[in-house]
């Protein structure tokens, strides 16, 4: 093997080396990715059972419950479509009706979306950036001018 075939298979070795180890690394980082949903957009969305998601949107008026101990049923809205959470756990502080919030959980066999972890607004001007983007998309949301 001369010098020159030499240089050459080292580059090509690890050229295929970084493009195992990028296409790895992507495929890692594809399976851990929960991706955001609002929900009119689940209607057209294909949901495997039990595949992890996040819904974003309101918290529609008049539907929050509590049950027996910590669990706390309710309905996230973007004013299209509704769709119930259940939530067992303790509620961030501000959490109300009318608020924006991001859930991550999956959809039980009953078609309830069982959240594992509920995000709400921290102060009167923030609104999750999914949340408001899709609802802005909408023209439900509108960005308060005062600081």
């Amino acid at each position: 093997m001369t010098r020159k075939q030499k240089r050459l298979s080292v580059i090509v070795a690890g050229l295929a080396f970084l493009g195992a180890a990028s296409g790895l690394t992507f495929y890692a980082l594809g399976q851990k990715a929960s991706y955001f949903y609002m929900p009119a957009e689940l209607a057209t969305a294909s949901l495997q059972p039990g595949q992890r998601i996040r819904l974003g949107g309101l918290v529609e008026s008049g539907t929050v419950m509590r049950g027996n101990g910590a669990t706390v049923a309710f309905s996230v809205t973007d004013t299209q479509k509704s769709v119930k959470v259940t939530y067992t756990g303790i509620l961030p502080d501000l959490f109300r009706e009318g608020q924006g919030v991001i859930t991550e959980g999956a959809f039980g066999p009953d078609g309830v979306f069982v959240a594992d972890s509920v995000l709400a607004k921290h102060d009167e001007r923030y609104m999750p950036k999914e949340v408001a983007d899709g609802l802005k998309a909408k023209g439900v949301w509108v960005e308060s001018k005062s600081q």
